[in-house]
């Protein structure tokens, strides 16, 4: 099944045939239109992925329930006083080199959750809002969380298969993942400034990203190098966003693509979104290309990109 975007057709593969494949040829149907799609846009959608319609929901309305609490209240989780950046991003925070002006989004950070802050920041305990009962956000962003952690690692598998290696190369990639959510919300188009974005364009640092669109609600483009032009990418109910960040079109010697984005909502009313960034145990090295000299980990090449973020850099010799 497909959708057209200015012209582009983005392909929407069903991962049910390698999830509950019914013969050995599903699984290497939805593995070779993986490849493919990765191949070409790096980005592609999904069905049949997993994560229940009522997963989606729950979080959507757990990112509801959030941030529509006064500002003062949702500051007090500021990520900024965060070692390991969990907790809220205020409007304003993300501004990147080349932006006329700061990002109109604000965000809300969980990630692994784990007893106590190890250097430099990777893992640690998660901040909750302590005024929102469990069930209106807790609850339900951490079934959100763990649903899509595991998508996440299907997904590994799948590119991984995609190039000829067996699965068991991401035993060691997998014992530990670093695997941050960032759960977003786009203010109405008459709160944002001329020349604002909601999120500025960028491609992602790491490895795979499951992203949710709130449904109806469309705002997400991806840059298209072949068109040279920006390709709406609609938001269907049931319907996840995967792609692919640098590090995997980096260990992919390109085979692989990470495509510059944005987001753009056009709409009078909020837009909310979530994104599960799987990156890998920090300890991994390449399992897209064992013969990879350079021998960086997942967490030397996040530090590196991230360095002025985690607060706690020299206890992990990075």
């Amino acid at each position: 099944m497909t959708v057209e975007a200015h012209d582009t057709v983005l392909p929407i593969i069903d991962l049910s045939g390698y999830i509950n494949p019914k013969s050995p040829e599903d699984k290497e149907r939805v593995i070779a239109e993986v490849r493919d799609a990765c191949a070409r846009y790096g980005f592609f959608q999904v069905k049949g992925h997993g994560v229940s319609l009522s997963s989606q929901e729950g979080l959507i309305q757990g990112l509801s329930n959030f941030f529509s609490q006064p500002r003062d209240e949702k500051m007090k989780l500021s990520f900024l006083k965060n070692p390991c950046r969990r907790g809220y991003e205020a409007s304003g925070d993300s501004l990147r080199e080349g932006d006329a002006q700061p990002d109109s989004k604000e965000a809300f950070y969980i990630g692994r959750e784990d007893p106590v802050v190890e250097p430099p920041g990777f893992y640690g305990p998660n901040q909750w809002p302590p005024n929102l009962p469990k069930e209106a956000f807790h609850a339900p962003v951490w079934s959100y969380y763990q649903d899509t952690t595991a998508l996440g690692l299907t997904i590994w598998e799948i590119l991984v298969l995609g190039l000829g290696h067996p699965a068991s190369v991401l035993d060691v990639f997998a014992k530990r993942p670093i695997v941050p959510m960032k759960m977003i919300r786009y203010p109405p188009a008459s709160a944002t400034k001329p020349g604002q974005f909601g999120v500025g364009a960028h491609t992602d640092f790491g490895g795979v990203t499951v992203l949710l669109q709130q449904a109806g609600k469309k705002g997400l483009e991806v840059w298209s190098e072949a068109k040279g032009e920006w390709l709406p990418v609609p938001s269907i109910e049931d319907v996840l966003v995967i792609n692919c960040g640098d590090m995997i079109q980096k260990w992919s010697g390109g085979r692989y693509k990470s495509a510059k984005h944005r987001v753009i909502n056009k709409a009078d009313e909020e837009r909310l979104s979530c994104a599960t960034f799987w990156h890998g145990d920090p300890g991994a090295t390449n399992p897209l290309d064992k013969e990879d000299e350079s021998k960086d980990t997942v967490g030397q090449l996040l530090f590196k990109r991230f360095e002025s973020q985690f607060s706690l850099p020299s206890a992990w010799g990075l």
